[in-house]
C-alpha cells in the first residue's frame, strides 16, 4: 500500500506516482503488473529496467522512490500500560513490542500471552510466557508488522487490586 515515484528518462506518460495494491503489485503502462513487495528501490528500479528494455526502450533509465509509505504496525492490547498500535521497524521481538507498551500492568498474567498473525490469509496464534523469556528459559520470539499481541489479564490479581483498593475503606468502619 504504499506509493512509489517512479521516472522513466524521455518517457513523460511512464513517469508518474504509481500506488502498490495488497497483493504487491504496481501496474504501469506497456509492461502491466510488477511485483513491487520486498523488493528494495533498487531492486525494483532493475527489474523496470529489464521489462521496459525487453520491448520498449533501448537502455531505458528508470529511478523509483517512495513516496508515501503506509506504517507497518504491531498491535499490542490487554494487560497492558498503554495498549496501541506501534511502528514495527525492522526486527522487533515479542519482549521489545510488549516494551513499546510500557510493559505489563499489575494484573497481567505474564504467563499467557498470544500473538496473532494472518498466514495465507489464514489467522494463526500462538502462546508465549514472558517470565520464561525473561529468565532465558525460552527464545524471544520475532514480532512482524501487522501482528496482534494480547496479554492476559489475571483475574485473580485484579480481584487482590480491588480488595485491597477497599481496605482503606473498611478501616473507617472499624472499632473507635
Amino acid at each position: 500500500m504504499d506509493q512509489l515515484t517512479i521516472k522513466v528518462f524521455n518517457s513523460k506518460d511512464l513517469s508518474d506516482d504509481y500506488d502498490v495494491d495488497l497483493a504487491g503489485h504496481i501496474s504501469l503502462p506497456l509492461i502491466g503488473e510488477v511485483a513491487a513487495a520486498n523488493l528494495t528501490t533498487a531492486q525494483l528500479d532493475a527489474a523496470l529496467t529489464d521489462k521496459l528494455g525487453e520491448k520498449y526502450f533501448e537502455h531505458p533509465d528508470v529511478s523509483v522512490g517512495v513516496k508515501k509509505s503506509v506504517g507497518r504496525l504491531v498491535t499490542v492490547d490487554g494487560a497492558v500500560k498503554e495498549a496501541g498500535s506501534f511502528p514495527a521497524l525492522g526486527t522487533l521481538s515479542l519482549m521489545q513490542a510488549v516494551a513499546l507498551a510500557k510493559g505489563t500492568s499489575e494484573d497481567a498474567n505474564p504467563h499467557r500471552v498470544a500473538v496473532f498473525r494472518t498466514i495465507g490469509g489464514t489467522r494463526q496464534a500462538a502462546a508465549f510466557d514472558l517470565v520464561a523469556i525473561r529468565r532465558g528459559q525460552s527464545p524471544d520470539p520475532a514480532v512482524y508488522a501487522g501482528d496482534i499481541i494480547v496479554v492476559d489479564g489475571s483475574s485473580v490479581k485484579a480481584l487482590q487490586k480491588k480488595l485491597f483498593q477497599s481496605i482503606p475503606l473498611l478501616a473507617i468502619f472499624g472499632p473507635i
